[in-house]
């Protein structure tokens, strides 16, 4: 028997190659024991994989900041653009297009506008509330419809400055009479010149303070029954209701009452849990309500059209 083969510092013997001697030192590292490589091994396993874990949370954390800051960079965009929707005052349009809401203001509207309604719309945009007055495209709208029905005596609850009024004024006949009622004389008042310049401010009876008692003495009085021809609602919303109950009375058979807002910022369709503004939301299910109501009432026939904020026709069938 040849001689007994020496272990080394490793523990492994060398391996002679056929010729009978030592192969390479090198060769050494792939034949060491297991005992020696595995108690390394198991610590750079667990620290790759602590890495590894550590890195998918930072990768998590920073897509969750980039996704807030695109969620933030998008509200702000959102904000904005809703900010710059349809800068004229009293726009209400519920058309999604702001191109297509300026191409009809730009191309019927504006160059039709009456002078007297043009500066009463540019001295409203002024006011701090601008945004309760008459659309200029609901504003021409009316004028029309209310040479259509050849309107004579007609009644408008909810003035505010007076452009929706200074529509009607301007629309019926020199001996026409409005009958308009508003809580807030001063804003009346601040569009008064305006109406009083174009020479209709004869046609206009104007009574500050709450509708309904005034409506009360009418319907009292049997000779006003069905003795007005158009009647315009823009006033409180959780009244409206309550205005029909009277003015169904008041106006004629074949005549008109038209109620403002009842599709309300597009809010009549939007879910329970939709963030609103919290008068948008208060009188939303008041203006739905209403538009339920209007939708079963055999004494007239309706029309809903997406004109502003939407604008209900009613005309009394009987």
């Amino acid at each position: 028997m040849g001689p007994s083969p020496t272990f080394d510092q490793f523990g492994t013997s060398p391996t002679p190659d056929r010729g009978g001697k030592r192969s390479n030192p090198d060769f050494r590292l792939h034949i060491t024991p297991l005992h020696f490589f595995f108690p390394l091994r198991f610590p750079i396993q667990r620290k790759l994989k602590l890495a590894q874990v550590h890195k998918q949370r930072k990768a998590k954390r920073k897509k969750l900041f980039i996704s807030r800051v695109l969620a933030m960079a998008t509200n702000t965009q959102d904000q904005q653009s809703q900010a710059g929707r349809h800068q004229e005052v009293g726009h209400k349009s519920l058309l999604q297009s702001d191109a297509l809401y300026q191409y009809i203001l730009e191309t019927s509207v504006y160059p039709r506008e009456p002078e007297p309604m043009k500066e009463l719309r540019k001295l409203t945009a002024k006011h701090p509330w601008n945004l309760m007055t008459t659309s200029a495209d609901e504003g021409q709208f009316l004028n029309m419809l209310l040479k259509l029905i050849n309107a004579k005596n007609t009644m408008e609850i909810g003035v505010y400055t007076g452009y929706s009024l200074l529509a009607t004024a301007l629309a019926i006949p020199d001996d026409g009479k409005i009958l308009a009622m508003d809580v807030n004389r001063e804003n009346y008042e601040l569009g008064l010149p305006v109406i009083q310049k174009a020479g209709v401010a004869h046609k206009i009876d104007f009574k500050e303070g709450p509708a309904l008692p005034v409506l009360d003495q009418l319907v009292e009085d049997e000779k006003n029954h069905g003795s007005f021809d158009f009647i315009f609602v823009d006033a409180d919303k959780d009244n409206y209701l309550n205005y029909h109950k009277r003015l169904i009375e008041l106006v004629k058979v074949g005549g008109l009452i038209g109620y403002d807002n009842t599709l309300w910022n597009g809010s009549v369709v939007a879910p329970p849990d939709a963030p609103l503004r919290k008068y948008v939301r208060y009188y939303r299910d008041f203006v739905m309500e209403l538009n339920k109501a209007l939708a079963v009432d055999p004494r007239i026939e309706i029309c809903m059209l997406p004109v502003g904020d939407g604008i209900t026709l009613c005309r009394r069938v009987k």
